[in-house]
């Protein structure tokens, strides 16, 4: 029987950053499935799905519509259900009060997103280290 692996959360609204986390993702040799919601509602309501394997990890950006990372992060991390999740924060935001409320409401590491892929790459390969992503039972 093939073992089921957790998926990897990813919320994010920008295509191309998707598609290098998944790139990244595969090139590290990471084969938990990816599912990506483009705002902090969309992942709640997967979230919140009884029907849906939860996650291992979720690796959230701060800057998107409807309900970004911030507010997302207050609602997850004050829900006894969902606050146990560790969320990585992958922004492109230099904003120091980003940085000091992301760690305020609980997350388990905030990286800025690199420009170059290589150094994308060993980022995502640092989480999957510390996270062990592609040996969660």
């Amino acid at each position: 029987m093939k073992e089921i692996t957790k998926p990897i959360l990813v919320v994010e609204d920008d295509q191309v950053d998707i598609m290098t986390i998944k790139r990244a993702l595969k090139e590290i040799h990471v084969s938990n499935p990816v599912v990506n919601r483009e705002n902090g509602e969309q992942a709640l309501t997967w979230l919140r799905d009884p029907a849906n394997e939860k996650p291992c990890l979720i690796l959230l950006d701060l800057n998107m519509p409807v309900m970004n990372g911030i507010e997302f992060l207050q609602v997850v991390k004050s829900d006894d259900k969902l606050k146990r999740y560790p969320v990585v924060v992958l922004t492109t935001s230099e904003e120091q009060q980003d940085k000091v409320s992301s760690f305020n409401l609980g997350v388990a590491g905030y990286m800025a997103k690199p420009v170059d892929y290589h150094q994308f790459v060993n980022m995502m390969r640092s989480i999957d280290l510390y996270w062990t992503i592609s040996e969660q039972p």
